[in-house]
């Protein structure tokens, strides 16, 4: 209860802190006093000018309480007119039934007052508060036009600092607005840019390009993270340009396309020159491994050969060893035999003869082979299509890749059993190794295979994109590893 009272007693103290108030109450004294004191006279002129209106004393006095019940309204409203013409009406009601000669004319004129008093008031009291919505509606737009103001101020301090070049053009191509960075990148100043046409940066591909973007845009599709521009720069030289764009809609109409473009020449460059040294240094890795595998296959094994034929005729011809040296001169043969079969399959692992002479499915018959005799691990091979040679370099990467999935799939996967399919289409090869594993989780992205500490795919993925292929691992926690690579056959 007492916490339901203390608003009202706050707001009646604030109103009677109001000097208005005190003002009004003042004025209705002053009215009622003389308006019952018979004896109080008024200055000759002033009766004269109440006779001259047609007025007696007390209709004129009646007509003074309009003052205080008008002004009530103009400070108060509504309530303020309706509390005053109230008080009016107990101030005046009194006289003109007992006191007035002509108590009807009295309460005609009492009541006369008290109704155009509340209408003027009330009247005063709507003007003042339509008067007040309307200065506060100024007063919200003004606040709204300054902030839309600042909030404009500042997107223009981003444009213009943006360190991304922004363009915006309208639906023909020309520029409407461009800022500092924009300029830098195009070579042109800010008042060249503006107004000039989009097609006078791109070259023959770049618009076709930009026509391929506006249909996707003004067809409400939209342009998932950004896409490579070329664009000619002042100087007559061509720059890539990584863009993101957008499309400006007014009132549900389109207006305007907006391009956010960031320069990346240089970083283009590099991934190309990192891309030719990762090619180079690969093809001489390869170079290499055929080298070593040559020498072994035609020195080292050879010569494992000459040595295990002297130790078979010293066997032979031992006629004056014992028993102990013949059986230690069969050791030495057998770990000479050993060795040459070692180095033989170190050799084939290097570089297989049949890939260079036979082609890609031979040489995977002889790896599935290899791996199936030192692993233990069934291996299956499908082939679909219709099998044909490869360029030398694709059929080496598509060998690696395979081999180093059988590898991974015996060392770290814990396979029993894998399947290879090779299928062969009109314009591509696809090759799949699926094994029976305890699998693992793949990274979100295939750049984070090295990252993530998974340097096999990672070396597959890199040898995949030396040729223009793609390589997909799919993998969950025991249910295996599906490795997939795929090339085009030109």
């Amino acid at each position: 209860m007492e916490r339901s009272s203390k608003p009202f007693i706050n707001r009646l103290a604030g109103v009677f802190r109001k000097p208005g108030l005190w003002i009004i109450l003042i004025l209705f004294v002053v009215f009622t006093i003389p308006h019952y004191q018979e004896a109080f006279g008024y200055p000759d002129f002033f009766t004269n000018l109440v006779s001259s209106l047609g007025l007696t004393r007390h209709a004129f006095e009646r007509i003074l309480f309009l003052v205080p019940v008008v002004w009530s309204g103009f400070l108060f409203g509504i309530k303020g007119t309706i509390i005053a013409s109230l008080v009016a009406l107990g101030c005046m009601l009194p006289r003109a039934i007992l006191i007035s000669e002509y108590p009807s004319d009295a309460l005609f004129e009492t009541g006369a007052i008290i109704l155009v008093g509340g209408f003027i008031g009330g009247l005063l009291a709507f003007s003042v508060r339509l008067l007040n919505r309307e200065r506060q509606y100024l007063a919200e737009l003004e606040k709204t036009h300054t902030e839309l103001s600042r909030s404009e101020q500042r997107y223009r301090d981003l444009f213009e600092s943006a360190h991304d070049a922004i363009l915006l053009q309208d639906l023909d191509g020309n520029i409407l607005a461009a800022n500092k960075a924009a300029a830098k990148l195009t070579g042109y100043t800010l008042e060249q840019l503006v107004g000039m046409n989009v097609k006078e940066l791109l070259p023959e591909a770049g618009l076709e390009v930009a026509r391929n973007i506006r249909k996707m845009l003004m067809s409400g599709e939209s342009i998932e993270g950004s896409y490579d521009q070329r664009v000619y720069r002042q100087d007559g030289t061509e720059g890539l340009l990584r863009l993101s764009s957008s499309l400006v809609v007014d009132n549900g109409q389109p207006v305007a396309f907006q391009h956010i473009a960031r320069d990346v020449t240089e970083e283009k460059k590099m991934q190309e020159n990192l891309q030719n040294y990762l090619q180079e240094a690969t093809e001489a890795q390869e170079e290499e491994r055929k080298r070593i595998s040559r020498e072994l296959h035609d020195e080292t094994i050879q010569d494992l050969v000459v040595l295990s034929r002297e130790l078979d005729l010293l066997t032979s011809k031992g006629n004056n060893l014992s028993d102990e040296d013949l059986r230690y001169i069969e050791q030495l043969q057998q770990h000479t035999e050993n060795i040459m079969r070692g180095v033989r399959r170190l050799s084939q692992d290097l570089r297989p003869a049949a890939l260079d002479r036979l082609g890609l499915l031979p040489a995977l018959e002889w790896l599935v082979s290899d791996v199936k005799e030192y692993s233990g691990i069934e291996i299956k091979v499908n082939t679909t299509g219709e099998i044909r040679r490869l360029p030398e370099q694709k059929e080496l990467v598509l060998f690696r890749i395979t081999q180093e999935a059988l590898r991974n799939s015996w060392r770290h996967s814990k396979a029993t059993s894998i399947e290879i399919t090779v299928d062969f289409s009109a314009d591509k090869v696809r090759i799949t190794v699926i094994d029976n594993g305890q699998g693992f989780n793949p990274p979100r992205s295939m750049g984070d295979l090295a990252k993530d500490g998974k340097l096999g795919l990672a070396g597959m993925q890199e040898r995949a994109k030396l040729i223009g292929g793609t390589l997909e691992v799919r993998s969950s926690p025991g249910k295996g590893t599906d490795i997939a690579v795929e090339v085009s056959t030109q």
